[in-house]
């Protein structure tokens, strides 16, 4: 199947902003923002006031400040019954809405019915200071406060107005002349940009190896003991161990994800079961983490008895029972060798083991500047008119960054820079734009959740070393309806590399860290911890102040990508025939050759097979110049771009309504019955598809194995006696001969060809596969 390039509008498309505000010297950008456009801001500082005017009856007055230009206005928190308020507040106008020439600064009296006015300072914008970092801050100045008309009165206001970019470092504290609409403190938080660290995870593993002592109730039977461990929402259980008695023996181990700081105890029971839905708790005992030992390798760490509480009741009390202690012998350690997998490792940006002690040093680093985005889709509507409120969220390593949130705007302008230190090439930042829904205050409807925009992935092997990738990419998001575009996004990615003999060095390194090909965790326990892992991320993230909510994390961390699809199957099968797509027009190639098709090509191939064969010294030499000068001819088709989401390659633009109807099905299915069997039918008819072509591949490699096993005792006589002559013949044969000889047989005119298959092809096709064993 050819693939047709994607339709323009899902395309990568290059930009040229004016990065830096355009001042370049050299390579570097002098700005520390160099990869964002430079933004404009008249920042003001209201720090303090004194010997405020009393207003009240009272003798006292509760002042707070306001901040007006133009349209805008920002007020700080009241003080009660205060002359002397402190407030250290800054306010920001974007240079781009401001409508007015001059800022006023006035000080209030909150009263129940009008506030009063105490007096204001009046700035000139075009007298304003410029500043900038990294230039020390503005220090403030006291200012008499006037009245309307100009005239001085009692009170004083310390204050520092100046124009600056969002380089400044009161920028991201600010209270922002954008987010004039949004009310409340909790709203404010909400929306301003923060940084965040996922917490320190942790393998734990509970190896149970056997339990002495076990008291059960009743002693005419055999006790049938397992153990049940658990942290928090995990729960594991090793199976009934087969020595009845008890003594019981297990040497199982249990794999837990734990993240630091360590909230939940381990809690071991030892349980009987007495009948088939009953089990008994013969004893239990509880572990704090704090005090469990780390394994930086693979070296085992020493066991440890550990006796078993039982608790009885009397009186209707859980008390301990304390007469005679049952015990069990486990290891337990935190592993720090492994690497905590929390996201798909298709899309890693990070691998290093949980240990400190076990990284190696830093190759790079990575810069984004989170620039703009444009055809924003519209999210919900407010006040009876479509509305956006977007916000970037990016993901690499352990650091997750999420920008400001641009109110009411289908164009937000960000010009947020950040960065990364990188340890290894092969991995990916994930950047995803979501719509705030939490502006208000709080819970607003309580279920409100952020909604997705859509999400863009750069794997940093891709990019070239110090270059200024500056691209706008489509926000393209699947859902039930088909792909949909929901705007595009403008950033600039910069990958600087530190040493480029250590990057190189790392292609040589595994992926994952030692632990994992030296005791390896098998694909179930690897999903099963991958999900603990998805949860304690986004529970622990989701508890920061301002949150970063559960839905962002999962979609960031993709949560639920290995859920079957019809349309991913079909992906991936057209992804296979890709592959072999090119073996295949090899062989076709070679077989036009054999055939004599183009005469002229046929000959300069006998020629070039005759130099090959009389030096064979050259057949190596000459495979690796090939190699090389196809290396060196398609330089010139590099890629200049950045890989980015492919909807022909995903089979989105032409997925069945059906199918992505059950794509987005819950899991179990919330479908009727008909849809399910009629699904079922079609799931049974394309996995019978599937299960053929991997029976006729096991086939094929059977019937190898098969030449030398004496399952077909002819068959097999004959190929061990064919074996033997052709020891013999290559024994007496000059190779030349047998390789000229085999070469021109291969390659011989098509009126010396049968049309029936050659010999060699109908003996392996004759030989027997383990197809006759099957039920």
């Amino acid at each position: 199947m050819m693939h047709r390039p994607p339709p323009d509008d899902y395309s990568l498309k290059e930009t040229k902003p004016h990065l830096g505000g355009g001042k370049i010297t050299g390579d570097k950008l002098t700005s520390t923002y160099d990869l964002v456009e430079q933004m404009q801001y008249l920042y003001v500082r209201v720090v303090k006031a004194r010997e405020l005017p009393s207003k009240d009856v009272t003798g006292s007055c509760d002042p707070y400040a306001e901040v007006r230009l133009g349209n805008y206005k920002g007020t700080t928190r009241h003080f009660e019954k205060k002359t002397n308020p402190e407030w250290n507040q800054v306010f920001a106008f974007s240079r781009d809405r401001i409508q007015s020439t001059m800022l006023e600064v006035s000080v209030k009296d909150k009263d129940l019915m009008k506030d009063d006015f105490m007096g204001w300072v009046l700035f000139d914008l075009t007298e304003v200071p410029k500043r900038v970092p990294p230039d020390s801050p503005l220090a403030p100045q006291w200012y008499r406060l006037e009245d309307r008309k100009g005239m001085k009165l009692k009170g004083e206001i310390m204050l520092a107005v100046w124009w600056g970019t969002q380089a400044d470092e009161a920028f991201p504290e600010a209270w922002h002349s954008d987010a004039a609409t949004v009310g409340g403190a909790d709203a404010l938080a909400n929306i301003r940009s923060k940084v965040y660290l996922s917490p320190k995870l942790w393998y734990l593993r509970v190896n149970v190896i056997e339990a002495q002592d076990l008291m059960p109730t009743d002693r005419t039977r055999f006790p049938e003991v397992f153990v049940k461990a658990g942290i928090g929402h995990q729960a594991l259980r090793t199976r009934v161990s087969m020595s009845k008695s008890i003594n019981p023996m297990w040497n199982e181990d249990l794999m837990f994800v734990v993240a630091e700081p360590f909230e939940e105890h381990l809690i071991l029971s030892v349980e009987d079961r007495v009948a088939p839905n009953k089990d008994e708790a013969l004893g239990m005992c509880v572990i704090p983490l704090q005090y469990v030992d780390r394994r930086l390798d693979h070296k085992p760490i020493n066991s440890r008895w550990f006796n078993l509480e039982k608790h009885i009741v009397i009186d209707g009390e859980k008390k301990k029972e304390v007469k005679f202690a049952s015990r069990i012998h486990m290891r337990i350690c935190l592993e720090g060798g492994y690497h905590v997998l929390d996201e798909s490792t298709h899309y890693s940006s990070d691998l290093r083991p949980t240990a400190k002690q076990l990284w190696k040093n830093s190759i790079g680093v990575l810069e984004v500047g989170i620039l703009s985005a444009h055809g924003l889709s519209p999210m919900k509507t407010k006040d009876g008119r479509a509305t956006t409120d977007a916000y970037c969220v990016a993901k690499y390593g352990t650091k997750w960054v999420r920008t400001r949130t641009i109110i009411d705007s289908f164009t937000p302008k960000w010009n947020e820079q950040y960065t990364w230190e990188v340890f290894d090439p092969c991995t990916v930042i994930t950047i995803g734009v979501f719509d705030n829904c939490h502006l208000q205050g709080g819970d607003k409807g309580n279920g409100a959740r952020d909604s997705r925009i859509g999400k863009v992935r750069i794997r940093l092997s891709t990019l070239e070393a110090d270059r200024v990738y500056t691209h706008s990419y489509p926000l393209l998001v699947l859902h039930p309806s088909g792909v949909k575009k929901m705007g595009e996004i403008h950033l600039a990615v910069r990958f600087t590399c530190s040493s480029l003999l250590n990057m190189m060095h790392m292609y040589s390194q595994p992926l994952l860290p030692k632990m994992h090909y030296i005791y390896p965790l098998t694909v179930t326990q690897l999903d099963s911890l991958r999900h603990q892992a998805t949860q304690i991320v986004s529970m622990r993230l989701s508890r920061a102040e301002p949150p970063l909510r559960k839905e962002i994390v999962e979609y960031m961390l993709d949560v639920g990508s290995h859920m079957w699809s019809m349309r991913r199957s079909k992906a991936n099968f057209f992804r296979i025939m890709g592959v072999f797509g090119g073996l295949i027009a090899v062989g076709k190639w070679f077989d036009q050759i054999c055939n004599w098709k183009n005469p002229i090509t046929t000959v300069l191939i006998h020629i070039l097979f005759l130099i090959l064969v009389l030096y064979p010294e050259l057949i190596l030499p000459t495979i690796f110049l090939y190699l090389f000068l196809i290396g060196v001819w398609y330089y010139r088709w590099r890629p200049k771009n950045p890989p980015h989401m492919d909807t022909r390659l995903s089979c989105a633009d032409n997925a069945h309504p059906d199918e992505l109807d059950e794509e987005f099905d819950t899991f179990p299915t919330s479908r009727p019955a008909d849809i399910i069997r009629m699904r079922y039918d079609r799931l049974r008819s394309i996995s019978g598809r599937i299960q053929t072509v991997v029976g006729d591949l096991a086939t094929q490699g059977e019937r190898l194995q098969s030449l030398l096993s004496w399952r077909d005792p002819r068959a097999t006589a004959l190929f061990v006696i064919f074996c033997l002559i052709a020891a013999i013949v290559l024994y007496v044969t000059p190779f030349q001969v047998v390789a000229l000889l085999t070469g021109f047989y291969v390659l011989r005119h098509p009126r010396f060809r049968h049309k029936l298959p050659s010999v060699p092809l109908n003996f392996f096709r004759r030989l027997p596969a383990r197809t006759d064993c099957m039920l």
